[in-house]
This record gives structure tokens, sequence and C-alpha cells, in this order.
């Protein structure tokens, strides 16, 4: 025991001594070579333990995170060594090397998260106490935004396409590890907003397992997203399937990477899901990992060949509806919508939703002639500064018996930004004033 503690004791110092250096302005990339011989002289199991001691003994979290950044990279080519070439056969900017770096940072950010909650649980100073909390703040609301970006990315851009090939079973299983991973870390996010509630051994040690939970979960699905999901995604989808994705990625938004643009080609036409040949050739479903290939020898693929635009559908650039569909969304909507074109006439009022009278004797009429004398000068100022582009909104609100009525008025503009016409949209907002707390999907029963 003592020998295994000694080593221990050198392999630490020889961390220690390279942290030092770093802290002094050594760069991380110069000492790369040194650092891996000492990791990777270190089990797994004794990273961790040797991390902790460093906490304690004063090594800052800054050249901790340092030393995680490689200590991820080793453990990234023990577990899977595909990854970084997978990565590197990828233009810069490509929308699965985004992928493959944000796990990198994923990584990392799980192991922090694993570290800094078992060193809080064994710390008694009250000033170490408070750093760490803080960097447990940081990390954890930092990997809130892993499903707001990076989950998200995939449910709503990457999913589509492979559902379409009839791989729904994919698409299902990944959503719901994001999900759990989703509610742990909420979860943690509430332990640590309310440990002043509870006693301090209470919440470190509940913080620590969940931690540890959530730093498994995390890690897991880097796993399985470098190993199974994106090499799927590099064997079905073609430049112009990823031109689409990457055209809308940034809508969405990235975790803790700054991508480039990236084009295949101005000859490359984006392509949607509902655009794809869905069927898969034998070449296609050779080259898809084994465990997927797997998979299909249970359950042959349903490919899903609909045909979303239909003859006689309208173009709205987000999507194809018939004439009677758009009726029937504009009578469902809450709110009463009025038109008024270039020339500053009423060309269309929504059905359905009523607030003021509307009657269709209104068409056509100027709109000045549909407000009382006393009030057209504001109107017409309105009206002005939306053509000359001074506002770009004008908004009121008032009391009308029981309802508490909004209206905004906004300007509309062609693809060339010429002016064609005002907006007007009303509504009751008293019932959601009223609203508190949540109510979810999951909340609604029949």
């Amino acid at each position: 025991m003592s020998e295994l503690l000694k080593t221990r004791d050198q392999k630490k110092e020889a961390l220690k001594s390279l942290l030092l250096r770093i802290h002094e302005g050594e760069s991380v990339e110069s000492l790369k070579k040194e650092f891996q011989e000492v990791l990777s002289s270190i089990s797994p199991l004794e990273i961790p333990i040797i991390e902790q001691e460093l906490v304690k003994e004063g090594v800052s979290a800054k050249d901790i995170a340092k030393m995680c950044d490689l200590h991820v990279e080793l453990v990234r080519e023990a577990v899977a060594g595909t990854d970084e070439l997978e990565e590197r056969d990828l233009p810069d900017g490509h929308p699965l090397k985004i992928r493959y770096l944000e796990n990198k940072e994923i990584m990392k950010d799980a192991e922090m998260l694993n570290l800094y909650a078992r060193t809080l649980a064994t710390t008694k100073d009250e000033r170490m106490r408070k750093e760490i909390l803080g960097v447990l703040e940081e990390i954890v609301g930092n990997l809130r935004k892993v499903g707001f970006t990076h989950y998200n990315r995939d449910e709503m851009l990457t999913f589509p396409y492979i559902e379409r090939r009839g791989l729904t079973a994919i698409a299902t299983v990944l959503w719901t590890k994001h999900d759990e991973i989703r509610f742990i870390v909420k979860h943690l996010y509430g332990l640590l907003s309310k440990r002043d509630e509870m006693p301090w051994e209470e919440f470190v040690e509940r913080f620590k397992a969940k931690a540890g939970e959530a730093s498994f979960a995390l890690s897991d699905m880097v796993f399985r997203e470098n190993n199974i999901y994106y090499p799927t995604l590099k064997a079905l989808l073609s430049d112009g399937e990823w031109k689409a994705v990457r055209m809308q990625a940034d809508e969405i938004g990235f975790y803790k990477v700054n991508p480039p643009a990236w084009d295949p080609g101005e000859d490359v036409k984006p392509l949607h899901p509902w655009e794809i040949n869905p069927e898969l050739s034998a070449e296609e479903l050779l080259s898809l990992p084994k465990e997927v290939r797997a998979a299909l020898e249970d359950k042959p693929l349903e490919f899903d060949k609909t045909s979303l635009k239909r003859e006689g559908d309208i173009d709205l650039g987000t999507g194809y509806l018939n004439l009677e569909e758009l009726k029937a969304i504009f009578e469902a909507l809450p709110v009463d919508v009025t038109f008024i074109d270039r020339d500053d006439r009423v060309r269309f009022f929504s059905p359905g939703e009523r607030i003021f009278d509307r009657t269709m004797s209104i068409l056509g009429r100027p709109v000045q002639l549909c407000h009382p004398p006393k009030s057209v000068h504001i109107v017409n100022k309105i009206l002005k500064a939306f053509k000359e582009g001074q506002k770009k909104e004008a908004t009121f609100w008032l009391r009308l018996g029981p309802k508490y009525v909004y209206i905004k008025y906004v300007p509309l503009f062609d693809d060339a930004g010429n002016y064609i016409g005002t907006l007007e949209m009303t509504m009751d907002i008293a019932e959601y004033k009223a609203i508190e707390g949540e109510k979810r999907l999951l909340d609604w029963r029949d």
C-alpha cells in the first residue's frame, strides 16, 4: 500500500510541476507530450483522485481544466480511436465536424462536474467551498445549454433525415436519452439554487450522487453519438442534406464552439428531408455501423415516401397549405388579424377571434376612415414611420370591460425591402396574464 501511495504521490507531484509551468506562462501545447507521458502512466481510477488532491492543495480550477482537456483527449483515443480520424476527414464548418468538436467540450465539462462535486463533498474550508460552488454553478449553467443547442439541433435537423429513411428507432432512443439528461441537469441546477434550504451534508451527498449520474449520462451520450449516430449520418447524408442542415443550424446555436461558414458549392442544392429518396441502397446499408445493421435484422425498414407538396398547395416559404387549410388556421388563431396594403386600404381581416367589429364592408376602405377622426393623425404618423423605416412596431393596450386588449402594428416588406403594407394584430390577453406555474404536454388528460 505504501509503495502504491508513494507512486501516486510521485505522479501527483509530476502533474503539479507541469501545472505550475502552465501557470508561469508555458503553453499547454508545448507541454502536451510531457503531460501525455504522465497521464498515460495513471489509471483512469487514479486520475480523479489525483485531480481532487491537486484541488485541495490549491491548484487553480483553470489549470485543472487545461489538464482535463488533455485527459479527455487521451480517453477519446483509448475508447473511440476512430473519432479523431472521422473529425480530421471533415472540412471546418461541416455540421458533423461541429458535433465532434462540441462533444469534446461536453466530455470536458462532464468530467469537471464529477471532479468538483466529489471535491466539494470532502472540503471543510469555507473559502474553498465557496470557490468550488462558483465553479459548479458555471459548469451546470453551461451543461443546461447542451440540451438547447447540441441535442436540439439533432432533434430538429438530423433526426428527420434518418426518420424519413425508416430509422425511427435510433431517433427515438437518442431523444429519450436527451430528455433524461436534460432532467438530471435541471435537477442539479435546482439543488444548487436550494442548497441553503437543507443541511450541508445532505446537500453535498445528494449533489455528488446526481453529478456522478449526469457525468456518466453525458459521457455515455458522447460515446453513442461518436460511435453509432455520427457514423450513420456520415454514411447516409449527402452534401445537399448537410448544406440544408448547416443553413439552419445558426438559428438554434452551438455548444462552446464558433464554427465558420461551410458550403459544399453553389452547384449543390440544399435538400430537405421531404425532398430526398428515402430508400437505402445495398451499399448504404453495408456502410452503416454494425449496431445499426444488427437492429435492422429484426425489423425491416419502413421508408417514409409521403409527398409533402400537393397539387393546388400554396408555397408559403416555410411550408405548403391549400386554401381550405389556410382559412381554418386563421379561424383558429387566438388573435384578430387585419392587413392594410401599401396604399393604406384594408385588404384582409381574419375570421374567428374578434375583438373589434369587422364587416365585409370595410374591405377596400382607406384605413384612416376606419378610425375616429380624432385619432386619424396618429394613424398617419404610424404609417409614415413604417414606410420610412423609422419604426418596427407600434403597441397599445387598453381595458374593454373584462377584456385586456393588446394591439400591435408591424410594417411588412418584400424580399427587396420595399414596404408592402401593415399588419394589425389584436388579442385579449386577460386569460394569459392570469396563468401561473407550468402545464406541460405530459400533463394533458383526456
